[in-house]
């Protein structure tokens, strides 16, 4: 406990990880140390846990949904691709920084509202500097319809106000800027929190198929069936998504094991959800 309690003390004086709470222009931000990792560190933001980041690996990633997001893009691409991504939605960067990690040449903008936010992140974390990695601050959707056509190979949405994404972030509108941006091959991702009844993974996963020729649902078996709060992962591309058998068998291999749903259980799922519109 000594050596964990002097290993952050260290970083902090150093101009690393500071614990405690801070102000930022959404309200509060929490920097806490992991108690089992004397490397990692948790931000909660208003309270909600929002990333875990491990200073010493940057591809260890230790919410599940992100582990699941991580392994449907290595299993699109290989390390060697040039990976054009854009987050909507930072936090501690987490994603972006696996990505860097498992990418070497990829080219990442993550956008985050919170410009206070974004300034700490990049002082608190060992983040890879511009041109691999951007922060730009600004509201999602202003930024996504600003960008230009077949610009980006993934999309990952992981914006929440409180328990939910803003709704102009949900509607078929959106989906359809965010699919202008992506290559043709290019696949959109997002992370939709939802309650037991599921009715809002339901009518997400309807709009995207909607839009899309392939879409793919990952949750992990007690969220499926309604048993809880969580996270579930809706994918779409036009190309071929979550085809490779060693996706399926990494995912039910991690922590929480998941599921990955197409085809006919996806039908079953959306059967019935009204597509959501501005």
């Amino acid at each position: 406990m000594g050596r964990k309690r002097e290993n952050k003390e260290t970083a902090a004086a150093e101009g690393g990880p500071a614990p405690g709470i801070h102000t930022i222009d959404t309200g509060n931000c929490e920097l806490v140390p992991d108690r089992f990792n004397p490397n990692g560190w948790v931000l909660h933001i208003n309270g909600v846990p929002s990333s875990h980041i491990d200073l010493a690996d940057p591809a260890r990633l230790d919410f599940e949904y992100m582990r699941w997001i991580n392994s449907l893009v290595t299993s699109q691409w290989p390390s060697t691709f040039r990976l054009r991504a854009l987050h909507l939605g930072g936090g501690a960067c987490s994603l972006a920084r696996s990505f860097a990690a498992t990418f070497p040449d990829a080219r990442q903008v993550v956008v985050e509202l919170d410009g206070a936010l974004a300034v700490l992140v990049r002082e608190w974390f060992d983040l890879p500097r511009a041109p691999l990695l951007r922060i730009r601050v600004g509201e999602a959707r202003e930024v996504t319809e600003s960008l230009s056509a077949s610009s980006r190979d993934v999309i990952i949405r992981d914006v929440f106000a409180g328990s939910r994404t803003p709704s102009a972030l949900t509607t078929l509108e959106f989906v359809e800027h965010a699919k202008r941006v992506l290559d043709p091959a290019g696949v959109y991702i997002v992370n939709c929190g939802d309650s037991p009844d599921l009715a809002m993974a339901r009518r997400e996963a309807a709009t995207i198929s909607s839009a899309f020729t392939h879409t793919v649902i990952i949750a992990d078996p007690a969220m499926l069936k309604g048993r809880r709060y969580g996270n579930v992962i809706i994918a779409a591309s036009d190309a071929p998504l979550g085809e490779d058998p060693g996706l399926a068998r990494e995912l039910l291999g991690g922590g929480v094991p998941a599921h990955l749903w197409q085809g006919d259980q996806l039908t079953r799922f959306i059967s019935g959800a009204p597509v959501l519109t501005d």
